[in-house]
This record gives C-alpha cells, sequence and structure tokens, in this order.
C-alpha cells in the first residue's frame, strides 16, 4: 500500500476545499491507499517537511469552508536542469514517506508544478503518479471547460452587481458607479456580471473585458450616450487588467508591483476610471473594489460548483490510482440546457502556462458580452448549498 498526499496552491476560492473533501473521499475508498496527508502550505509542506493526516476530518464542513484548509503558496519550481537538488529532495522525500500518489489543487501556475514534478518522475522512472485538480476563479485554464471555484464567483459577481445596482438607484441624480473585478488577462469572471440583468433591471449597462483594447475617450462616450438616453444611474463592470491599445493597463500609473510569479498585482483600474468620469463628467461617481471577496464568498456557494469540485478531486485520485500521472482533470462540456459534463483528464503539457481567455466573438462593441457567454455561464452559477450555521449564526468553517 502507497500513502496519498494532497496539496493546495494559488490563490483561495470558495469551493478548493469541495476538491480537497473529494480527495479525501476517493482515497479513503481505495484499498491500495493507506494514509492521507496533506502538504501545509502547497509544495512549501513538502520542502519543510509539514504534513497532516486527513483522514478523519469532517467533509461536510470542510466542503462549505473557503479558502484553502491547507494553506496555499506561489512558489514557482525552477526548470529541472536548473536545481536537479531539489527535485532529488522533493522525492526522496516522497520516498520516505511512502508516497505514491500526489495531487496538487491549483490554477495555471500549479499546473506547472505538476508539469515539472511529472516529467521528473518519468525521466527518472520514479513510480509516483502526479495529478492536477484544477482550481481558479479565474476560469482561464486551458483543456477544460470551466474551473471548480469559477462558478461560485460568478455567483457573487452577479449577487453583488445586482445589489450595488439597486443601491445607486435610490437617488434621482446621474451617477456612474464602477465595480472593479478580478481578471488580469481573461475577463470571465467580469463578463458573469451580465448575470446580474433580468427583465426590468439593465445592470450592468457597461463591461469591459481584458480581451479587447480600452480606450478612455470612448468610455466616457459610452457613459454619455447613455445619459442621452435617459439612463442615469450607470453600472460599469470593468477587469482589472483593462488596457490601452498600447497594452498600457488603465490602472492608475499604468504600473504595478508583481508577484513571484512575475505577474502583475493589480489595482486601481475602478478608481482612475472614477476619477476620469468625474473630471470629465461632473457628475457623482464611485468605485467599488471586489477584491477578495470574490473568492472567499462561502455563504454563496454555487450548488453546481461545490458539487463537481467534489467529484472532480475524487475522479483525480481514481485516476492515478488507475495509473495514470502527468494529467490535469479536466470538465467536458456535452449540453449547455440541459446542462450536463462529464470528467476527462488531458496531458498537463496541454493546459500548463497556457491561458484560456473569453472569444472575442463573444464580446460586443468593446463594452458589453452577448448570448454566448450568457449560456455559458448560466448552468455554473445554479444552486445554493445548504451551508450548516454554528450557535452564533455564523457558517461552520473547519479550520487546521
Amino acid at each position: 500500500m502507497k500513502n496519498l498526499l494532497v496539496a493546495q496552491s494559488g490563490g483561495p476560492t470558495a469551493a478548493i476545499n469541495a476538491s480537497l473533501a473529494g480527495v479525501i473521499f476517493g482515497a479513503l475508498k481505495e484499498t491500495s491507499i493507506d494514509k492521507i496527508y496533506g502538504a501545509v502550505y502547497g509544495i512549501e509542506g513538502v520542502l519543510s517537511d509539514t504534513l497532516v493526516e486527513l483522514g478523519t476530518i469532517d467533509l461536510e464542513i470542510l466542503k462549505q469552508t473557503p479558502a484553502a484548509y491547507l494553506g496555499s503558496c506561489r512558489k514557482k519550481l525552477p526548470n529541472l536542469s536548473d536545481n536537479p537538488k531539489l527535485y532529488q529532495q522533493i522525492f526522496s522525500y516522497f520516498q520516505e514517506k511512502n508516497i505514491g500518489y500526489f495531487l496538487y489543487i491549483g490554477g495555471n501556475d500549479s499546473m506547472d508544478t505538476v508539469c515539472k514534478l511529472s516529467d521528473y518522475a518519468k525521466e527518472h522512472n520514479i513510480d509516483v503518479k502526479i495529478i492536477g485538480i484544477p482550481k481558479t476563479i479565474d476560469n482561464d485554464l486551458a483543456y477544460t471547460d470551466h474551473t471548480p471555484g469559477f462558478g461560485s464567483a460568478a455567483k457573487y459577481v452577479a449577487t453583488t452587481v445586482a445589489e450595488i445596482a439597486e443601491d445607486s438607484m435610490v437617488y434621482d441624480l446621474k451617477s456612474v458607479t464602477i465595480v472593479e473585478i478580478m481578471g488580469r488577462h481573461a475577463g470571465w469572471l467580469t463578463g458573469a456580471a451580465v448575470l446580474a440583468r433580468n427583465g426590468t433591471r439593465s445592470a450592468p449597462h457597461l463591461i469591459y473585458l481584458p480581451e479587447v483594447s480600452f480606450s478612455k475617450e470612448q468610455f466616457v462616450r459610452d457613459i454619455e450616450a447613455l445619459f442621452d438616453k435617459g439612463i442615469h444611474q450607470v453600472v460599469v463592470a470593468v477587469s482589472e487588467g483593462i488596457h490601452d491599445k498600447n497594452g498600457t493597463l488603465i490602472c492608475e500609473g499604468g504600473t504595478s508591483a508583481t508577484d513571484s510569479f512575475g505577474h502583475a498585482m493589480l489595482s486601481g483600474a475602478g478608481k482612475a476610471l472614477e476619477n476620469l468620469v468625474k473630471a470629465e463628467l461632473g457628475c457623482k461617481a464611485r468605485s467599488v473594489e471586489l477584491n477578495v471577496c470574490q473568492r472567499c464568498a462561502g455563504h454563496l456557494l454555487s450548488q453546481t460548483d461545490s458539487s463537481e469540485a467534489f467529484s472532480i478531486g475524487e475522479s483525480g485520485v481514481a485516476c492515478a490510482v488507475a495509473g495514470q500521472s502527468g494529467e490535469m482533470m479536466t470538465f467536458v462540456r456535452i449540453s449547455d440546457n440541459p446542462y450536463k459534463v462529464k470528467i476527462e483528464s488531458a496531458d498537463i503539457h496541454k493546459s500548463a502556462n497556457v491561458e484560456k481567455c473569453v472569444p472575442t466573438e463573444w464580446i460586443i462593441n468593446g463594452n458589453d458580452v452577448g448570448e454566448e457567454l450568457l449560456s455559458y455561464l448560466k448552468p455554473l452559477i445554479a444552486g445554493e448549498v445548504k451551508i450548516q450555521y454554528n450557535e452564533n449564526g455564523l457558517p461552520k468553517h473547519l479550520y487546521r
């Protein structure tokens, strides 16, 4: 019998722990698996020998706990040839702990870790099965229809934008409310704001994604056109990564700090546009940055998202036990209505370091999205999770 090791990496989501619960549930069913370990703080837990046993935790409470129960990291492993001793250390540790299966729950950069580790194992004929479990609210992983965590974040974004729109209409005066939503290069989450529209509410009136260039001049004209139509309380959804035709970020100064992967740590697009509206139009303007609330709103879990996150974690264990390695688990959509998907796996080389963006043909006039995106989104936010509450009236969470 071999032990299974699971870890979480990258930005947390409201559903990442549902995937962890699925992995634990799947591992408990397998007679070939002895102990179930979790590495604390991702691959850092392997390097620092910080593991916890997971076989006895409450999976139902874990599923509704937001963020990452095991802790996360943003450590990028070097290329295999640049630091072979590091990989020797990792796999010596796997041997010491009798690890036969390693599952890594994460996004784009986490799949890079899965790719490098599985390549090393294959190159050195090491029998450790390594599988990637997708996760990201950005929904930008290639070779999967969507990613766990995105549906719940989309549900939160749409709900919050709808509430902001209602709030914006209480005063009879011209105003512009700009909602800044996460998304560096992929606008899936910002596009989800379209779900806030219903038969009587047309907000958000404008939606700007980073897949197309943004013009400040056209933005002002777009708002003026809405004012001319009698829409006086304008609500705008913008991605944090919107940029002009030269690639310069709209966020103030056009520059920002970077994280350990070299990705821009973006903030300020909403505030920059708020100031622009005040200067050019002289009306009331405010900006709202949803920030981390998009990814930790466990009280607004999508039932579809939570259930699928659990299932793909469980399927990852089955995939590893069946002898596969160097794969990322994927969703393949069969139909929108009725919604139906199946879980498969894809070669990790196809998804690691590859971003999936919103098709530009789904974007209308640079300031809206079409029915294709709406049809894609609707099933992913469907259903509500019955949340368990403690005696103080707050949701129960599991703490390590």
